[in-house]
C-alpha cells in the first residue's frame, strides 16, 4: 500500500498565525492524512493537538532543535502532547567543511540521539544541499551514514538532495530503512533561492524515488519552502499529484 501523504506546516506558515484553525481544516478538506509541525503559531499545543484530532491528521513527526539542553523538556514534550514519538531537526552548513567536523556534528546527535530515547523518541536528520557537498572523496551523506548512531533516521528532502547534485532516489535507496519520512518538494534544482512548484511540476523524478524506497517509506511530507504560484493552489496540486499517481494516499 501506499504510504499516506502529510504536509509540513512550515509551508503554509503565512497563513497560520491569521487563520490556524481555518488553514489546517482546508488542508484535511485536500484529503492530507498527517500534519508535519514546527513551531506553532497563534494556537497552543493542546489546541492544536485536539483540532488535528477532531479532523483525523495525524502527526508522524515534528521538527525542531535537538533535545539537548534546555531544549530537551519542550522538545519531548510537543512530541508526547501532539502524539508522535519522531523529532526531526536539521544541520548547520558549516558543518560540512571537512570530515573532522562531520564527525564533531555526528557526535553531538548521538548525545541527543541517547537523550531522546530515555523520552521514548526517535531522532531523525532532514538534509538540505550541503550535506552533498564533497567532503574529501566522499560526501556529507556517507560520512552521516557511517558516524551517526544507526537508530538516528535520515529524513531525505527529495529536492534539496537533487539541488545539491545527488540523485534523490540513490540517496534513498542508501538511506534504506533509515528513510521512513520522505520530504517532498519540486521545482528547478538549480540554485537555493529559486522558487518551488507543486509536486509533479518540477524536476524531481518521484516515480524514481518511490520505486528506490520500496516499502521502507512510512510517510510522503510535503514541503515547499518558497512557490512560483500560489502556495494553497500548489498544497492542493501536489497532493492530488502523489494520490493520482498512486505514490502516496490520503485519509481513509
Amino acid at each position: 500500500m501506499a504510504p499516506p501523504i502529510a504536509v509540513q506546516l512550515y509551508t503554509v506558515r503565512d497563513l497560520l498565525p491569521a487563520d490556524f484553525a481555518g488553514t489546517v481544516k482546508r488542508i484535511a478538506q485536500i484529503g492530507y492524512a498527517g500534519v508535519e509541525t514546527g513551531g506553532l503559531q497563534g494556537i497552543t499545543t493542546q489546541e492544536a493537538a485536539r483540532l488535528f484530532a477532531d479532523l483525523g491528521l495525524e502527526v508522524p513527526s515534528i521538527h525542531s532543535a535537538l533535545p539537548l539542553g534546555e531544549q530537551e523538556r519542550p522538545t519531548a514534550e510537543l512530541a508526547q502532547a501532539l502524539g508522535t514519538r519522531r523529532v526531526v531537526s536539521s544541520t548547520p552548513r558549516d558543518a560540512f567543511g571537512t570530515a573532522e567536523k562531520v564527525r564533531a556534528l555526528c557526535d553531538t546527535w548521538n548525545q541527543a540521539q541517547a537523550v531522546a530515547a530515555r523520552h521514548g523518541l526517535e531522532l531523525h536528520l532532514h538534509n538540505h544541499w550541503w550535506e552533498f557537498t564533497p567532503v574529501g572523496d566522499r560526501n556529507g551523506l556517507d560520512l552521516l551514514l557511517e558516524y551517526l548512531d544507526p537508530k538516528i533516521g535520515i529524513q531525505i528532502d527529495t529536492y534539496w538532495t537533487q539541488t545539491g547534485g545527488y540523485d534523490p532516489a540513490a540517496a534513498v535507496k542508501k538511506a534504506g530503512a533509515r528513510a521512513p519520512l520522505l520530504h517532498i518538494k519540486d521545482g528547478p534544482c538549480d540554485k537555493p533561492e529559486s522558487p518551488m512548484v507543486a509536486a509533479g511540476q518540477g524536476k524531481v523524478d518521484f516515480p524514481g524515488v518511490m520505486k528506490a524506497a520500496g516499502n521502507h517509506a512510512e510517510w510522503l511530507i510535503v514541503e515547499l519552502d518558497s512557490c512560483a504560484t500560489d502556495m494553497m493552489g500548489a498544497v492542493e496540486q501536489s497532493f492530488q499529484y502523489l494520490a493520482g499517481q498512486g505514490l502516496g494516499r490520503g485519509r481513509a
